[in-house]
């Protein structure tokens, strides 16, 4: 009787380690999918001073568009809440679209080969942020199916693993410029 009370001792805490072990490797996945966007997203923020200057000498009458992309630049960076700065960098985003749209209306603005330059850094960042997005959702819904799922809901809730936020999009396709 000891010894099959022991060996179930034995097997329920092997098991809550494998479980226990399993839900800190998808945290972890998740972990570095956010690094992957956040490396990501710094390299958008560096472009976005440098893109407001190159549009400025052009787009004289855009000073609210520039304004609202500076001010959206510097919110996303100061955002704590995981969520929240999501959607700083969606509605940075969707205003550097505006901004390379101006392209269309400024001639000039098209023909300036560091405007150019930058634009074509910005579609690759746009590319890689993408990529790093889907990584990240991934392994943030494999997290999420284990802490919500028996048995390693059990664990979840015994050593308080919280759930982690997607990163959602508006994007239908990347930012391409056509020159």
């Amino acid at each position: 009787m000891t010894a099959l009370f022991l060996t179930l001792v034995i097997a329920f805490l092997l098991a809550g380690i494998l479980f226990y072990n399993r839900l800190v490797g998808d945290r972890n996945l998740a972990r570095q999918g956010f690094a992957d966007i956040d490396v990501q997203l710094k390299r958008r923020a560096d472009l976005v001073p440098q893109l407001v200057e190159a549009v400025r000498g052009y787009a004289a009458y855009e000073k609210a568009l520039l304004a609202s992309v500076t001010e959206l630049r510097a919110s996303a960076a100061g955002a704590r809440p995981l969520a929240e700065r999501f959607g700083h960098e969606r509605a940075l985003g969707e205003s550097l679209k505006k901004l390379l749209l101006l392209q269309e209306s400024y001639p000039q603005l098209k023909a300036d080969a560091n405007f150019r330059k930058l634009a074509d850094e910005l579609v690759e960042v746009e590319d890689h942020l993408q990529y790093a997005r889907r990584f990240y959702n991934g392994a943030v819904q494999q997290y999420a199916t284990r802490i919500e799922t028996f048995p390693d809901l059990v664990v979840a809730k015994l050593f308080r693993f919280e759930p982690m936020p997607f990163f959602h999009t508006d994007e239908r396709e990347a930012v391409r410029v056509s020159f």
